[in-house]
């Protein structure tokens, strides 16, 4: 029997990996405030929905992957939302990343209505959804985990379970905290280099055969920035939020960050100007403007 799902938000991650699912045989309604990123997938076959009611009426699974912690508490909690739609014995995964706290009430308010949840935030970049090579950390119960697999197969290569509900938000947060942190380090470096006057190809080659090779510069910065393609797999704006939830999960728990205070000011002032927008590898092009030299390129 074609499990059916109910997808709701097609943003950079979102409409690649529906439409891996539709491909591979699921039978997809999507929603989005984006009526184009709707066809798109409903050329594939899928069906479109008027609301988020729709979307999650009649369904298996429904899966939400939204920008932060209160557009995922609005579609989900909300008055008209998934809790007040979904039918029951279905099943709601959120891959969205948010504040774990926001996970934590999401999953209480599912367990209340017998709603089965899992957390599921995704790894990699927009490039690997487009493939169906997303990785994904995993909060969920043994059962859960097995209703959700299929389709995380569908959509990605890599799946960790990370425990309970709740404990793949925890994962992603320190994991984007340390993304996010190396890739500021990867622009100053570049930067430091061009205005020492090394080449960009020696930089790469270089430290992609050190301990210093790392996913920043070596898969990220060379497929975006240094080709000059800013237009954003993941904005600034959104790193910055990311970073957010690190520092205040620190906050939180009495934990020091010094090194994440620093790239959390630095992506705080880079989301100030027309940067906020772009990709978040153009930190390259931000740090280069800082230290007066030309962005390099690589072919």
């Amino acid at each position: 029997m074609t499990t059916k799902i109910g997808f709701i938000g097609l943003g950079a991650m979102g409409l690649p990996m529906s439409s891996n699912l539709q491909r591979k045989g699921f039978a997809v309604t999507v929603y989005d405030i984006d009526d184009a990123k709707m066809n798109q997938v409903v050329e594939l076959g899928a069906k479109k929905a008027a609301n988020v009611a729709e979307a999650s009426r009649g369904q298996d699974i429904v899966i939400t992957v939204l920008p932060a912690t209160q557009h995922v508490e609005a579609v989900v909690l909300g008055e008209d939302g998934v809790l007040a739609n979904i039918d029951a014995g279905a099943l709601l995964m959120d891959l969205s990343t948010i504040d774990a706290k926001g996970t934590d009430r999401v999953a209480a308010a599912c367990a209340e209505k017998g709603i089965g949840f899992v957390d599921a935030p995704i790894g990699r970049l927009a490039l690997h959804a487009q493939r169906g090579e997303s990785l994904f950390m995993v909060g969920a119960s043994d059962e859960n985990f097995a209703r959700v697999e299929p389709a995380l197969k569908a959509m990605g290569t890599d799946i960790f379970r990370c425990g309970e509900p709740g404990m793949g938000s925890r994962m992603k947060v320190i994991n984007n905290f340390m993304l996010l942190s190396t890739a500021q380090i990867v622009a100053e470096s570049i930067a430091l280099g061009t205005k020492l006057g090394l080449d960009i190809q020696t930089m790469h080659d270089v430290t992609g055969n050190t301990t210093a090779r790392n996913g920043q510069f070596h898969v990220l910065m060379v497929n975006k920035v240094l080709k000059g393609d800013l237009e954003p797999g993941f904005t600034i704006d959104l790193a910055f939020k990311d970073l957010s939830l690190a520092m205040n999960a620190a906050a939180e728990n009495r934990v020091g960050l010094p090194m994440g205070a620093a790239a959390h000011a630095v992506f705080g002032g880079a989301r100030a100007t027309d940067y906020a927008t772009k990709d978040y590898s153009a930190l390259l092009d931000y740090a280069c403007r800082n230290a007066g030299v030309e962005t390099p390129r690589m072919d």
